[in-house]
């Protein structure tokens, strides 16, 4: 992938709702948009809300609401797939580690033997020894992203309002 030129960078999020959180709803309204002017192609989804049970050590079981981003894989999926299909791209480089998306990167394989063409999935994630999560998606080449590099990728601007 060394030589590759970034084509396109988009961004896909669950965005809580205001009246259920007005602090981060404003913040990612904010961050996005900057985003959006910066040139990224942004994707939201409202985030939704529902109960969840937990049982504390002590054997007490505590439930919260808890915000869930639903549908942002499946936009990706879906846009990655369509990318391939229209031949928009020769390696996609994903941010993530959901193994829902690595159905996808299989589909993507099928594809580019239909084309017969080369398109390479990669996924990009965060990796240290102490990492909980050391793994990238099923069927992509994992880049590993040491916490220097990633530090330096991190947005310093504050975006509450």
């Amino acid at each position: 992938m060394l030589g590759a030129q970034m084509e396109e960078c988009r961004f896909y999020t669950g965005i809580p709702n205001p009246e259920d959180n007005p602090f981060w709803n404003s913040f990612w309204v904010r961050k996005t948009a900057q985003m959006g002017r910066a040139g990224v192609k942004v994707f939201t989804r409202p985030m939704r809300y529902r109960n969840k049970t937990v049982r504390l050590p002590d054997g007490n079981t505590y439930t919260f609401l808890t915000g869930e981003e639903k549908g942002i894989d499946v936009r990706i999926a879906l846009d990655v797939l369509t990318g391939a299909i229209k031949g928009s791209f020769d390696v996609a480089v994903v941010f993530s580690q959901d193994q829902d998306l690595s159905e996808a990167a299989t589909e993507i394989r099928t594809i580019a033997r239909q084309q017969d063409r080369w398109i390479k999935v990669a996924c990009a994630f965060p990796w240290s020894p102490a990492a909980h999560n050391r793994r990238g998606i099923n069927s992509t080449d994992w880049i590993k992203i040491d916490r220097a590099t990633y530090d330096k990728c991190v947005d310093p601007r504050d975006y509450r309002a």
